[in-house]
């Protein structure tokens, strides 16, 4: 006769680098259904529904494997003059993940967490990070907003041109 075992031995636990790897996985599905973005050329893009919310998807770079992204809305911060809230995503298209690489201009992962956090700490930072997305991909999608409501920004010379300058400022 077999011994039955205690239910939580029965099911097997994820680690919490296991869960983030799934919220990446997750959160690219969402992206990719909402807003194709590994389809889009290098741009800004704007997705209107009438609500007074614009949402910006700026295509920074395309790469064979990696698109990498910026998500925001057209609001800015008093303070800085920045977009907020804004999510800096790494599209892996071999992999299938979506990895919000950070979510504040200027406050990536070292700025929040220092430079040699202990693991634990990064991947509950990176998990709220990507939780946060994940999150608010569904709003957008609850909203309306998609590939339908896309389009290029009329403004997009301008906004590459800053957009450039802004990241030519984050590698020095």
């Amino acid at each position: 006769m077999t011994q039955a075992l205690p239910r939580t031995q029965r099911i097997p636990r994820l680690s919490r680098l296991s869960w983030l790897m799934g919220l990446y996985a997750e959160n690219h599905r969402h992206l990719v259904r909402l807003f194709a973005p590994d389809q889009l050329a290098v741009g800004s893009y704007v997705s209107s529904v009438g609500d007074g919310l614009d949402v910006r998807l700026d295509v920074i770079e395309c790469h064979r494997y990696t698109v990498e992204l910026r998500l925001t809305y057209d609001l800015c911060d008093p303070v800085t003059g920045q977009p907020d809230p804004s999510a800096y995503v790494r599209l892996y298209r071999d992999a299938q993940q979506a990895e919000t690489t950070h979510c504040y201009v200027g406050r990536r992962w070292q700025d929040v967490v220092g430079m040699y956090p202990p693991p634990a700490q990064l991947i509950s930072h990176r998990m709220r990070m990507n939780t946060f997305l994940g999150k608010w991909l569904e709003y957008l999608a609850e909203r309306g907003h998609g590939v339908a409501t896309l389009a290029p920004d009329p403004d997009a010379a301008v906004a590459g041109t800053a957009l450039q300058a802004r990241n030519l400022s984050l590698v020095r």
